[in-house]
């Protein structure tokens, strides 16, 4: 394993911790451009967005922001769909496609979002709504191993489901269950010990994301500004989306 990762691991779990995010699409666009096994990334990102959210899932609990009962529903048909689309064995062409992709996605998100007012008109998702969405998200952050807070979060501040520190609560423990529900899939997938032998390679990057992850969960109290550091942060994904994508138009044309 390149050393140079521990140090990428670290900087993107803090900055994706300090926005309430693990940082797992992250974690897979740094392991492709490294070189590593496409099969065992989403592996690997998932078990590192668990490190990073799971503090970050009991800290919103602790202060009242986290609305278990609302977000059920969206959970409800997430969990199953992250499981299936981590059994889902696909090549490593429609991997990185769909993962810079995401990528892409998130990044603009990231980069366009403004702070602003989510109290007025305040109403939960209709029980439909909240399963398709959930499936939907949950399907796809499973087949390219990612939690799917950051597709999430737009779909909640566009529906007026929260205020934001609710929402922030929210992807959290989004990201928490359908990274479980995802590794299980992916590990049931990989089956073989040669491909599960080679993850144990990169146990470095689990302590590099847990101090990163504290870290970041505290640079918002030190003077930088969410939104900064949200900028930040979208920086670092479309440079990483743009550089996944020109490989992935590589080898389709």
């Amino acid at each position: 394993m390149p050393l140079y990762l521990l140090f990428l691991f670290f900087v993107t779990a803090a900055l994706y911790a300090s926005v309430g995010f693990g940082g797992g699409s992250t974690y897979n666009a740094l392991l492709v451009l490294s070189g590593a096994d496409y099969r065992i990334l989403p592996a690997i990102a998932l078990s590192c967005n668990i490190i990073v959210v799971a503090g970050g899932t009991f800290a919103f609990a602790r202060s009242g922001n986290l609305r278990l009962g609302r977000i059920a529903p969206f959970l409800i048909t997430s969990i199953p769909a992250a499981w299936a689309g981590g059994r889902i064995p696909v090549s490593e062409t429609l991997f990185i496609g769909a993962l810079g992709f995401s990528l892409l996605a998130a990044g603009l998100h990231l980069a366009l979002d403004r702070k602003h007012d989510a109290d007025a008109h305040l109403r939960p998702a209709s029980p439909t709504l909240a399963w398709i969405v959930g499936g939907l998200i949950g399907f796809l952050s499973g087949l390219v191993g990612i939690g799917g807070g950051i597709f999430l979060a737009p779909v909640l501040y566009l529906i007026r489901w929260g205020r934001p520190k609710e929402i922030a609560g929210a992807c959290s423990v989004f990201i928490l269950v359908n990274s479980l529900s995802g590794l299980t899939g992916q590990l049931m997938k990989l089956g073989d010990m040669d491909a599960l032998s080679m993850i144990g390679d990169y146990w470095m990057l689990f302590p590099a994301v847990l101090i990163g992850g504290q870290l970041g969960s505290r640079l918002a109290n030190v003077g930088l500004s969410s939104l900064a550091i949200k900028r930040l942060t979208a920086v670092l994904i479309l440079y990483v989306s743009v550089r996944l994508l020109l490989r992935w138009f590589g080898m389709v044309f």
